[in-house]
């Protein structure tokens, strides 16, 4: 395997907080990073040293995909699955799902545990484990780590790179935002913290005319054809109203439910995952929300309505987000109301990744956008979000006359786009960003006070929080210093030049 830089990096973080005494880390890195290449690697370096390792994933067809990925590099691997072809107990390197280990009566013995999706997979067998194995090396990987529960049992996190820089560097591929015609959720009740799903889905069906209309004119107006398409939505009875809409239009929509067996689904996902597949579309609720990683889906439907679970969000958005070749962009259709509603939290993670294990992302409750404000954030002619710092909409043209260059949404004043730059910084953010310019200054065997005028340079302000103890600095902060180092360089070349002069 040939690594990328980010890549690297991360796994020197990983070893560094295993040397500092961490044994459940969090691996945390945008959908489509590459997660699961670090973690192939450090299995793939255990097993070599004789180690035992341990790879859980959240449903069946993970396992498989993971299976084959091993397969791949080489790597001797058993299935722990009753029944399955590759049930070998003793090998040193395992894959299992998290359902199949909750009904052992006990887990064979490892060194090395890998939790893919970790917050998918925190389970009561699971947590039962961290909780019974104290000393046991952990690392979870995933890029929403805002399981409540998560920040209980780990203790440190490892979050290298943003999908705002791997969307610079050509490793994912931007999106293209429309808001189109939005399920109305108006009333709905709402259990556990979510809309209640039977009338979700009653409101869902409502709008099933509109979703397979806003799809045609998208699609031929953006791609002159159909793309690779995957389909959220509020349930299996909304889920069979979009097939069979879908296929009055002459689209081949195939949906996948917790009802199908494994081999149904194994069978579907290998068709669909062909260059010639007859299958356009893929429509599910949940099932490949998580880990599926077909990279040349080009266009996602949002057509599932969420009220506080921005995980889930991230991981839908992110089905699009991985690159192909020809593939330059995916659009995202949106018919729940999720971008404007979570655009705040969807911001700052883009931007600057996960970098606390105690974030509320999915739990604060969050305002709805009024109509006005909604009106406001998309095109009036094709329904595309307006980008940022721009009154041209970047689809179809149209110059939008503005009175003024924000408008007002939730309580503070801040510009629409599919891309925006956080004016603020959180404390945690500073904190660590003040930790990692230490450690950056500690290396290069610079004093300390370097990294009090670069913090400076940085945020505007002198840092007035307690001095952190340094911390190893990830690619976003050596960047930026090596860019301020350009900078200052450059700036003194002008002068000497002038003085000469």
């Amino acid at each position: 395997m040939i690594l990328r830089p980010y890549q690297v990096e991360s796994i020197g973080d990983l070893r560094e907080q295993f040397r500092k005494g961490h044994t459940k880390i969090v691996l945390a890195a945008p959908t489509g990073s590459g997660k699961s290449v670090m973690m192939l690697e450090i299995i793939q370096g255990a097993e070599k040293k004789g180690s035992r390792s341990l790879f859980i994933c959240e449903r069946r067809i993970l396992v498989e995909q993971f299976s084959r990925h091993l397969d791949s590099i080489g790597v001797d691997h058993g299935v722990l699955m009753a029944n399955h072809w590759r049930f070998r107990p003793h090998a040193k390197v395992q894959v299992a799902s998290a359902q199949t280990l909750e009904r052992m009566e006990s887990w064979p013995a490892f060194d090395l545990v890998f939790i893919d999706e970790l917050h998918a997979c925190m389970r009561k067998s699971v947590v039962a484990m961290l909780k019974a194995r104290p000393d046991l090396k952990v690392i979870g990987a995933t890029a929403t780590p805002f399981h409540p529960s998560i920040a209980e049992h780990f203790t440190a996190i490892t979050s290298v790179i943003s999908m705002s820089d791997l969307v610079d560097n050509g490793s994912l591929v931007p999106f293209r935002v429309f808001v189109a015609k939005e399920i109305d959720t108006l009333g709905v009740p709402v259990v556990a913290g979510e809309w209640k799903k039977d009338e979700l889905e009653k409101r869902g069906q409502q709008i099933v005319g509109d979703i397979v209309t806003d799809y045609v004119r998208i699609s031929q107006e953006v791609f002159g054809g159909y793309r690779k398409t995957i389909c959220f939505s509020c349930g299996v009875a909304h889920g069979a109203d979009l097939v069979r809409r879908f296929g009055e239009a002459g689209i081949n929509a195939v949906q996948l439910t917790y009802k199908d067996d494994e081999e149904y689904k194994s069978q579907v996902l290998a068709d669909f995952a062909k260059a010639d597949t007859d299958i356009q579309m893929l429509i599910s609720a949940d099932i490949l929300t998580r880990g599926y990683d077909q990279t040349d889906v080009e266009h996602v439907i949002l057509a599932r309505p969420l009220k506080k679970s921005f995980s889930s969000h991230v991981q839908m958005v992110g089905r699009g987000a991985r690159p192909h070749p020809g593939k330059t962009f995916c659009v995202i259709q949106d018919n729940a109301g999720n971008w404007l509603r979570f655009a705040e939290s969807w911001g700052e993670l883009y931007e600057h990744g996960a970098q606390s294990l105690e974030s509320d992302a999915d739990k604060k409750a969050r305002k709805e956008p009024s109509d006005k404000e909604k009106t406001a954030a998309k095109c009036p002619r094709c329904s595309a979000l307006w980008p940022a710092n721009s009154d041209t909409c970047a689809h179809c043209g149209l110059v939008r006359e503005r009175k003024s260059a924000v408008v007002e949404v939730a309580g503070e004043m801040r510009e629409i786009g599919a891309r925006q730059k956080q004016e603020k910084y959180s404390p945690e953010y500073k904190r660590d960003f003040y930790a990692q310019l230490l450690g950056y200054a500690e290396a290069r065997g610079n004093k300390p006070g370097s990294a009090y005028f670069r913090y400076k340079e940085k945020f505007g302000v002198f840092p007035s929080m307690a001095t952190p103890e340094p911390k190893t600095p990830r690619l976003e902060v050596v960047q930026w210093c090596r860019s301020r180092n350009i900078a200052f360089s450059k700036a003194r070349e002008k002068d000497d030049q002038q003085v000469a002069a």
